[in-house]
């Protein structure tokens, strides 16, 4: 029965549920945007696409992190300005390009820590806090099943795992 595609499948879909919901619990309905966009995007990876480097923790928490940073800061500086969302959103997609942590739930980071003028306590709550919680669930998820891949399946996964970026061809 364990080795049934759909029950894998429906334990993926569970799982993902569990990881949210904890998420939402912990971290609270005035966080509740910020939850509710990147992390349930970043549940998908963790949940769904448990081997992609984007999902691995460098990549979950070097773009989360970096994304709340880089957005908290222009906020800061800059206001809500539309310069603002674009510099946040340039600075973090440059963070995580060169230092290969790129997470795409996490692109969304700048984004609502500039429209919701974040302080910089919410690098621990709600970032650091929610992906916490699904990097609690995904281990503990992917080791109830049998012989399910186990999260993570690698803790220091570049991503992306070449210097492609853009994805420029190879008759360039």
């Amino acid at each position: 029965m364990h080795r049934h595609p759909v029950t894998r499948f429906a334990w993926c879909l569970i799982g993902a549920g569990a990881g949210i919901s904890l998420a939402l619990w912990l971290v609270g309905p005035p966080h509740s945007a910020f939850v509710l966009a990147s992390l349930g995007g970043s549940s998908v990876f963790l949940f769904g696409l448990t081997r992609a480097p984007a999902a691995q923790p460098r990549a979950l928490l070097g773009g989360h992190l970096s994304g709340a940073f880089f957005g908290i800061a222009c906020a800061q500086l800059l206001g809500t300005s539309l310069l603002s969302y674009a510099v946040a959103v340039m600075l973090c997609l440059g963070f995580m390009l060169a230092t290969r942590t790129v997470h795409p739930p996490a692109g969304a980071n700048p984004v609502l820590m500039v429209y919701t003028h974040a302080s910089w306590s919410a690098l621990l709550n709600p970032v650091l806090l929610g992906i916490g919680c699904l990097v609690l669930v995904g281990m503990v998820w992917s080791r109830l099943y049998p012989k399910l891949v186990h999260y993570p399946v690698s803790l220091w996964e570049p991503s992306p795992p070449s210097l492609n970026w853009g994805g420029w061809s190879h008759s360039e």
